[in-house]
């Protein structure tokens, strides 16, 4: 999967192929494309069709990889996976264009699939792009409730893994109920994964998540924390609503109101619930060692914040 994925970053534009080797080479926790294959083959999988799910492993990490440059674009991020963004790099021009060049490469290799595997993965896409709309109507909305924060991020980031899951089953001859079960922990399992993405963003260091400290605080973004916060303390809720202003001590302010230990405990107990609704899916699944690593899978992500 990984020699393959290389490959698709090349350009006859040497500008472009630059750029997606520079965002994807040797970086990435490769998680999407990990639980990808993982289901095929948990779903019985057999290697007749081991190169379609390679295919579909790889589109799937394409199209998160041009997510992760646009949403730069939008947020002004400037560090990404521990480096200067391409942003901060190459400029927006060249970040637009080459993450459109990732969403071609993705639909490039989902092209030879059945018509109902085209459409799961052009859904998905569509999802993406109304969480990401809708993430930026409630930026800076300090009425905005827990079931705001999980629309956005089921649309934005559970929906890719779902799609995910749904196409390896079919791939793998997986009957309607199993499709249906591994869907499930792929929403799951999403949401799970972008719930401890948040607690990091406020309590990780630089370092551990490859950018500042608070981005989601500073640009406005709802995180979990941002949300649970909010509801319990008027001061929070007031810095938010007013833009975030105020300079570095309002926001370093702020940073330690959503640090607040039971603040983080309601979190990473959220992020738990969700795994273990993915592992009660996961439980529908025939017993077998890529079962049990998928289990472990679910675990790790669920862990990384605590």
């Amino acid at each position: 999967m990984e020699q393959k994925l290389l490959l698709m970053l090349d350009s006859r534009e040497s500008l472009i192929a630059e750029i997606c080797h520079y965002l994807i080479d040797g970086v990435g926790k490769r998680v999407r494309p990990l639980f990808v294959l993982l289901s095929y083959r948990a779903c019985g999988g057999l290697d007749e069709r081991l190169d379609d799910a390679i295919d579909a492993a790889i589109a799937i990490e394409l199209i998160h990889s041009a997510t992760l440059l646009h949403d730069d674009i939008i947020d002004g991020g400037t560090m990404r996976r521990g480096k200067p963004s391409v942003l901060a790099r190459y400029g927006a021009a060249a970040s637009l264009v080459a993450g459109d060049f990732l969403f071609c490469r993705a639909f490039e290799l989902c092209g030879r699939f059945e018509e109902r595997l085209v459409r799961i993965a052009a859904h998905a896409c569509i999802s993406l792009t109304e969480g990401e709309v809708m993430e930026g109507r409630m930026r800076h909305n300090a009425a905005a409730r827990i079931e705001d924060y999980l629309e956005i991020i089921t649309r934005k980031t559970a929906s890719l893994f779902a799609a995910g899951a749904r196409v390896a089953a079919d791939l793998a001859g997986a009957a309607p109920a199993t499709v249906g079960a591994l869907e499930a922990v792929g929403l799951a399992l999403g949401r799970s994964f972008q719930m401890m993405d948040d607690v990091l963003d406020v309590s990780g260091s630089e370092e551990r998540i490859g950018k500042p400290i608070g981005s989601d605080l500073r640009t406005g973004v709802l995180s979990l924390p941002l949300v649970l916060g909010m509801h319990e303390l008027p001061e929070l809720r007031n810095f938010f609503a007013n833009g975030g202003h105020g300079g570095a001590a309002a926001i370093e302010s702020a940073l330690r109101m959503v640090r607040h230990p039971s603040i983080l405990e309601r979190a990473r107990a959220m992020a738990a619930e969700q795994a273990a609704l993915a592992r009660h899916h996961l439980g529908e699944l025939a017993p077998s060692i890529y079962r049990d690593s998928l289990g472990l899978l679910l675990d790790e992500q669920r862990d990384r914040a605590t």
